[in-house]
């Protein structure tokens, strides 16, 4: 039986790494538009100190791989990198199937003369296909002080069960979200024409009745660059949503790394919380509308959060105090068009227009797990909260934001009162946000004042900030 020649694995990695022959020039994808993470992943590849591989983790189809040759791009045009210094390999390609990590540390090309002992940069794409990746990938960081390694892959709950077991101190996890309104709008080219800033960090729409028809087409189908960009899959987003995505991690990832039997069980459940998106649930309602017990629910969760496909959110109480035990909470998924995708696309006036304008905002925050872990909702005999965020435990409240897709708060402003008890029963340092349809402003409601933003506007806003590290809810 024949092996695969070395020299074809050779010829493989010349293909796949075009800028060593053709320079910057040569690097692919080169004429997309970047994604708004860039900057930061870029500041923690080029940083020497502490010596860590940085894991890229992020749900299929956001654009990793594109995201990585614009980094290959920027070290080579900005930073000036050789570019016979960085290497990318992607995992899944047959070729390169049992290869240990090690072996591509001596597939560089010829080193120029004189520049001998300068950093190298490996890249390796779709990690996950390669067993024991983890160890390997730490063996490497020990091994080699000039080298700067960085993985990524779509199946992350695997990515990061194994990072956080296996990579302590030596891995630095990166999490890659969906596109935030802010960045669908760049994409579309239309950003400039409806967003004006109006201070550092706050910002004015030109026209809210436009920026609010984008707002509905990115809660259907804006997740993904690709949805974005491509007419042809527009036209049946949920063919490519549902069949490149959602099915490849609950009928291939999750059973293949949990050992999952009934696959059946875990779409039946993931479908009956992803219509259920943005609204209080309970332990004792999941078992009941999806057929799964109570155990088996708590480890699907745990699978399903893993797998960057929802987020529970917590329950507290009016004076911000969690409960003991957690009966009821929120989920949201962690990209709105996920729901177009299972149930169909959304119009303006829609009756869960509601859920899906504060599942698009929550996924906003998604990306930065430290917000995402200090936001809950509150809920009490005779009020409710949507957002309320924490620094750490009660009562240390800093804000709390309803979301709303109508006017009628602004118009009628006795008619969202929860927000208000709320406010004056916790002190809050920031004044409280309730966000509309269309209107912009503030008043006072029994003695408190009260912000109004529309619910695209301060999607935009929160979004924006967020993926430049300035965080303002």
């Amino acid at each position: 039986m024949k092996s695969i020649a070395v020299t074809e694995k050779n010829d493989r990695l010349i293909l796949d790494n075009p800028w060593w022959t053709g320079g910057v020039e040569a690097v692919p994808f080169r004429e997309l538009q970047p994604r708004n993470y860039l900057p930061s992943l870029r500041e923690l590849i080029v940083q020497s100190e502490p010596r860590r591989a940085v894991v890229l983790m992020g749900p299929r189809r956001v654009g990793k791989t594109v995201l990585l040759h614009h980094i290959i791009e920027r070290l080579i045009k900005t930073d000036g990198v050789p570019a016979q210094h960085i290497l990318y390999a992607s995992l899944d390609t047959p070729l390169y199937t049992g290869m240990d990590l090690e072996i591509f540390t001596h597939l560089f090309p010829e080193e120029p003369t004189g520049q001998s002992g300068q950093k190298r940069y490996c890249f390796f794409d779709e990690i996950q296909y390669l067993r024991d990746w983890e160890v390997q990938l730490k063996s490497l960081v020990d091994t080699y002080p000039n080298f700067k390694f960085i993985a990524s892959g779509s199946a992350t709950a695997a990515l990061r069960m194994k990072s956080v077991e296996s990579g302590a101190g030596r891995f630095t996890d990166f999490l890659l979200p969906p596109l935030t309104f802010a960045e669908f709008l760049t994409f579309r080219e239309v950003e400039e024409e409806l967003i004006e800033q109006t201070a550092p960090g706050s910002y004015a729409s030109t026209d809210i009745g436009r920026l609010n028809e984008q707002f509905v087409d990115y809660i259907n189908y804006g997740g993904f660059p690709e949805v974005v960009f491509s007419e042809e899959i527009r036209q049946n987003p949920a063919r490519f949503i549902k069949s490149d995505i959602l099915d490849k991690v609950l009928l291939r990832d999750l059973p293949s790394l949990y050992g999952i039997r009934d696959i059946q069980e875990l779409n039946r459940l993931f479908t009956t919380l992803a219509y259920n998106t943005g609204e209080e649930i309970s332990m004792r309602g999941l078992t009941q509308s999806s057929g799964v017990n109570k155990e088996t629910i708590r480890r699907y969760l745990e699978y399903l959060e893993a797998a960057f496909l929802i987020k529970r959110v917590r329950r507290i109480d009016k004076t911000g105090r969690p409960f003991q035990r957690d009966r009821q909470f929120k989920v949201y998924l962690t990209n709105p068009s996920l729901w177009a995708a299972l149930f169909g696309p959304l119009t303006s006036d829609h009756e869960d227009m509601g859920h899906l304008a504060e599942t698009a905002l929550f996924a906003q925050w998604f990306h930065e797990q430290t917000m995402a872990h200090s936001i809950n909702y509150a809920r009490w005999d005779g009020g409710d909260v949507d957002f309320v965020g924490q620094i750490s435990a009660a009562p240390s409240i800093r804000w709390a934001t309803e979301i709303t897709w109508s006017d009628r708060p602004y118009t009628r402003p006795d008619s969202v009162t929860g927000i208000i008890e709320f406010f004056r029963t916790n002190h809050l340092e920031r004044t409280p946000m309730i966000t509309t349809l269309t209107k912009t402003g503030q008043r006072t409601v029994r003695g408190v004042l009260v912000e109004y933003l529309p619910t695209s506007l301060y999607c935009y806003t929160v979004g924006k900030n967020s993926t430049r590290g300035d965080i303002i809810s």
